[in-house]
């Protein structure tokens, strides 16, 4: 009885506070809009405030004419290579991709054989984490979260780093190759101990085969039996070429940039990105897509009814359904407009494998919502932005084909996207040379100290 008095008299004073904290504390948009502030880096139109300068990567999703923002059809380049291109490259030579793209990011350009080798051959023998770091980093201390676990282990590994501060080129290079070639492997053991200790079942840990590309490794740690075939690893294989980068200014890889120009090491700078991949606006989107289409499936009784789902949708627009935020996830892009390359190659590659699963009639839903998203926000907002799907909206549907647990969505994009991460953290140690310091308008209003005996 005494806990529950404290525990409610705790759950009093914090709601307390915070009605103290929104008394005070309030910034409005209009006081953004006259002190010309530009709210989370962007400007007026949606797009982002120029804050460096890339070689890695370069994002385009509309063109400026007469300053006014006209929108095109999205495309992603790697290094001046169109992703489109990689993909059907690496198709032709009936071959993975995402090790040939780790290369190139960071180096700059696609690797020769020799090289392309070296590359497959230098994530293998880094896969291994050190001896007993996941007893004491992972299994003595499971997290319900595996992008939690991610994190922490990152930063776990600092420990056992015998030289974690030096910036060097060199030592990052040694660093980062080890990030990337272990990441899938802390995700792999964290949901294994996840599901031991939280959901009550059996836990496994199959040892790396010589020969697997990451993709291919990461499916032989997942499945029980360890079986898949060469389609399915070649699906994943190709998310993680699609989610490998995606330029400077997102969250994750900003985060990344940030923190490497104050010139922390690369484990505190891995962290953090992974920390902001994480949050439902940024790489936590895809869980997102996934819960709300789980509640259009629920409601909608009849998933080829146009008229139906749009009201459906309508709704979730009004805050009435789903999570009641008011958001379509999976739909609009910071920067794509008329269409998000990576969800269109993603879509395209789906069907054949729906049709084998058994998810055909799920992804025809998809397709619906995608399609008459635009007009339900239009007729609920009045506002005729162009919108289209981002590739959140199809990677989990894919995902969950292959059979990658719902609680590995996000971590999948982790293990993906720290290529670009690192390329990025390079990029800023040997390019940038100044530690980022925007600046923030005060807002004070002048007060009189007043003696606590007069409050």
């Amino acid at each position: 009885m005494q806990r529950l008095n404290n525990e409610s008299s705790t759950s009093t004073t914090i709601q307390e506070l915070c009605e103290e904290y929104r008394a005070h504390n309030m910034i409005t948009k209009e006081e953004y809009e006259q002190n010309r502030v530009k709210r989370g880096l962007r400007n007026a139109d949606g797009t982002g405030v120029t804050a460096g300068l890339t070689h890695v990567c370069n994002v385009h999703g509309y063109l400026i004419a007469d300053g006014d923002k006209i929108p095109d059809e999205g495309k992603l380049t790697y290094r001046g290579i169109s992703v489109s291109d990689i993909v059907a490259g690496c198709e032709k030579e009936d071959r993975f991709g995402f090790e040939e793209v780790v290369w190139l990011l960071i180096f700059g350009k696609l690797p020769n054989r020799r090289q392309f080798d070296r590359i497959c051959g230098l994530l293998y023998d880094n896969r291994e984490l050190p001896e007993y770091f996941p007893e004491d980093l992972i299994i003595k201390t499971p997290s319900k979260d595996v992008m939690n676990k991610l994190a922490r282990s990152v930063l776990g590994l600092y420990s056992y780093d015998d030289d974690p501060d030096d910036l060097s080129l060199e030592n990052n290079m040694r660093q980062s190759i080890s990030l990337i070639a272990r990441l899938p492997a802390i995700m792999s053991y964290a949901y294994q101990v996840k599901r031991r200790h939280f959901d009550k079942e059996s836990m496994f840990f199959h040892p790396f085969e010589q020969g697997h590309c990451t993709a291919e490794a990461i499916l032989n740690a997942l499945r029980p039996d360890r079986k898949f075939t060469k389609e399915e690893a070649r699906l994943l294989d190709l998310c993680m070429v699609l989610h490998a980068e995606h330029g400077g200014g997102n969250n994750s890889t900003f985060t990344t940039r940030v923190l490497t120009s104050a010139g922390t090491d690369i484990y505190s700078a891995i962290g953090a990105a992974i920390g902001s991949l994480k949050g439902f606006k940024h790489g936590g989107a895809n869980h997102r897509v996934r819960m709300m289409m789980d509640d259009v499936m629920e409601h909608v009784k009849d998933w080829k009814d146009e008229d139906e789902v749009g009201r459906y949708l309508e709704k979730i627009l009004k805050g009435e359904a789903a999570d009641h935020s008011g958001l379509i996830y999976g739909l609009g892009h910071a920067i794509y407009t008329l269409s998000d390359p990576r969800a269109v190659i993603l879509k395209s590659k789906a069907k054949g494998l729906a049709e084998e699963k058994g998810f055909g009639d799920k992804l025809a839903l998809y397709e619906l919502v995608e399609r008459l998203s635009p007009e339900a926000f239009q007729r609920v907002t009045g506002n005729s932005k162009v919108i289209s799907a981002n590739v959140d909206f199809y990677s989990g549907l894919i995902y969950e084909m292959l059979g990658i647990p719902e609680e590995l969505f996000t971590p999948m994009f982790a293990v993906s996207r720290i290529a670009g991460w690192c390329a990025h953290r390079i990029e800023e140690l040997t390019t940038g040379g100044r530690i980022m310091r925007p600046a923030y308008r005060a807002l004070p209003q002048n007060q009189r100290y007043v003696p606590l005996s007069q409050r």
